[in-house]
């Protein structure tokens, strides 16, 4: 999109006054200005051009006594649910960012789009055009950090004649969206060319050897295109000025690894030739979510890689994590072949990790009809690509919470964390509370402690279903990011829910045979103490303590079976009070147990657990 909207202009301002404007920046424009009472119009050669001009202009330069604001003109129609977002503080987390767009609708996409600009930009999808529409009015001069925030529409590529799209503004290949790439847009609804192209390897590399590895008008890079049959990416615009590059390399396992090698020896030579460095080690970035379990349980997998490879590796620290940086480093010393050998261990660590996230996604959409699982932000943008819409036809899962136009029932859960971990949690003066609160829609208190020495505290969570899913998800990851849990260690906590007495024995099940089920379907411990005195309002705790994942499974699979002991509750009482009219309730009886049946699942049968834990395993 290269056409420029100029706004907030005096009504004294020329086409001659604008020109000089973007001449003395050094801004290319083409054309003439098309300036009318308060606004104008200009075309840039493209879109890089247009994205320098508004990074510079934009609340920058005054003009007759006001600040002009400069932004992608955007046809009405073209106007939809996508927005972009720029002079984002770049150490800014993504939580913290997360918090602020949930505040105006849901977020489907969130994607960094990469500039040469200090600060970060982003292009954001919202759900519907309204939501859109509140962000910009809300946003835009928003003060965040000393900076102030410049929004913007981008037209809908679907709206533009033709199907023409712009450039990809340099985003970062593989990890630039967290988000699926949204329906209609090009690539969405394509076959990929490689079975892994959703995860590319990507390789940090000295920046004096980009040069050689591009080579003489980009021989090189084309040869190792051609022999390893890959799509090659190398981002050297990425990171203005430092000492190292990102390359994504596009391609089969088989492919990629060919394409390291040969990368790796190209590096070796030029260092070797230009005497600059003695040891040039492999540099792989991974996403932060797929790095624990590469690490593996007190550091197995990775010591094994070691030992099987003969290498040395280390991992850059999670403090180094920021919303312009949500990859890891991983440093392999050894020889080239030894390199080589690591490379293809570490690499199918990080493809099951991905493909065990799919499925745990998949399952967790299917679990809780309605719910949004891309704008939750708990996974890497590569691998919301891969969940399948809802069936077509099936209301049930597409409807949102609360299905049949009920409103979204309140749940209640109670969630242990570390007792230290509770001023991370809170946030310097209970921002990062607030922000968590706002972001999942719940409400979220952390209790007192129930003696000075206690090791736990209980972080009381109250909200619909998806508000749970959001805001325990966020949890379990801020305990992770803050080190409260070693980079060996697997997030896992406790928690509880409030069940009614008289259900609990659902919960358990005869001679204990649906808990067992539910361990065994949802890989958590869940535990209903026998000895319970029920509290004032006859209801008695289970526990349950697992990962996010087991945990999230296991509410719901608990939440299911008091569903349907309410209801038959309900059955019942309609049942006692229609017994004055026996033969009218004679005939509306199959009717109601009909309806009953219609908005209620069945309960589990245990043929079916085992099918399902089946598949999960």
């Amino acid at each position: 999109m290269n056409k420029l909207y100029i706004g907030n202009l005096s009504e004294n301002v020329t086409p001659e006054d604008l020109e000089k404007v973007f001449q003395d920046s050094k801004i290319s424009f083409t054309g003439q200005f098309l300036v009318k009472t308060g606004y104008a119009f200009v075309d840039c050669p493209d879109d890089q051009w247009a994205m320098k001009a508004i990074e510079a202009f934009s609340g920058n330069v005054e003009l007759h006594g006001k600040r002009i604001e400069v932004e992608h003109s955007v046809p009405k129609k073209q106007r939809t649910r996508k927005i972009q977002i720029r002079n984002i503080p770049p150490h800014l987390q993504w939580e913290v960012l997360d918090g602020l767009l949930a505040q105006y609708g849901t977020v489907e996409n969130c994607e960094q789009v990469n500039t040469d600009s200090e600060t970060a930009v982003v292009n954001v999808t919202y759900e519907t055009r309204d939501q859109a529409r509140q962000a910009i009015q809300k946003l835009n001069g928003y003060q965040f950090e000393n900076n102030s925030l410049q929004v913007s529409y981008i037209p809908d590529e679907e709206s533009v004649q033709g199907g023409q799209q712009g450039p990809d503004n340099g985003r970062r290949a593989g990890y630039g969206s967290r988000g699926p790439p949204r329906q209609g847009s090009p690539g969405a609804g394509a076959p990929h060319k490689h079975q892994h192209a959703d995860i590319p390897l990507r390789l940090l590399v000295p920046t004096q050897y980009v040069g050689a590895i591009i080579g003489k008008e980009g021989a090189t890079i084309r040869n190792i295109t051609k022999q390893t049959q890959s799509k090659i990416d190398v981002h050297r615009k990425e990171n203005a000025g430092a000492a190292e590059k990102p390359i994504s390399v596009h391609s089969t396992p088989e492919g990629c690894s060919a394409a390291c090698k040969m990368i790796l020896d190209i590096m070796h030579q030029e260092a070797k030739d230009t005497k600059t460095a003695e040891e040039v080690p492999l540099k792989i970035l991974a996403h932060n979510n797929f790095v624990g379990r590469l690490i593996g349980k007190e550091g197995r997998n990775l010591k094994k890689v070691e030992q099987d490879t003969d290498t040395k590796i280390t991992i850059s620290p999670l403090q180094d994590l920021t919303l312009y940086n949500p990859e890891r480093t991983i440093t392999v010393k050894g020889p080239i072949e030894a390199c080589c050998q690591a490379e293809e261990e570490i690499m199918k660590k990080v493809r099951e990790a991905y493909e065990n996230d799919i499925a745990a996604m998949n399952l967790q959409a299917h679990l809780i009809p309605g719910l949004n699982l891309n704008a939750l932000g708990l996974f890497p943008p590569s691998a919301t690509s891969g969940v399948p819409p809802p069936p077509q036809g099936n209301s049930a899962a597409a409807a949102p919470y609360g299905s049949f136009g009920q409103t979204p029932e309140q749940e209640t859960v109670h969630v242990f964390i570390p007792a230290q971990a509770v001023g991370a949690i809170i946030g310097k003066k209970g921002q990062h509370i607030k922000q968590l609160s706002r972001f999942a829609g719940a409400s979220i208190k952390i209790a007192p402690p129930e003696a000075p020495d206690s090791k736990v505290r209980m972080v009381i969570i109250s909200g619909p279903p998806e508000a749970q899913f959001k805001a325990q998800g966020r949890l379990y990851g801020k305990l992770k990011e803050e080190n409260f849990f070693g980079p060996k260690e697997e997030v896992k906590l406790e928690t509880h829910i409030k069940v009614a007495a008289s259900a609990a024995g659902r919960v358990i099940g005869k001679g204990g045979k649906t808990v067992n089920e539910l361990q065994n379907l949802t890989a958590a411990e869940v535990v209903v103490p026998r000895e319970q005195t029920p509290d004032e309002n006859e209801q008695v705790i289970v526990k349950i303590i697992g990962h996010f994942y087991a945990s999230q499974l296991a509410q719901r699979k608990i939440r299911d079976i008091l569903a349907q002991v309410k209801q038959q509750q309900k059955g019942g009482f309609h049942q006692h009070h229609q017994h004055s009219q026996q033969i009218q309730h004679s005939q509306q009886q199959p009717e109601e147990e009909e309806a009953v049946s219609q908005s209620q699942p069945p309960p589990p049968q245990p043929q079916q657990l085992e099918q399902q834990a089946g598949r999960r395993k």
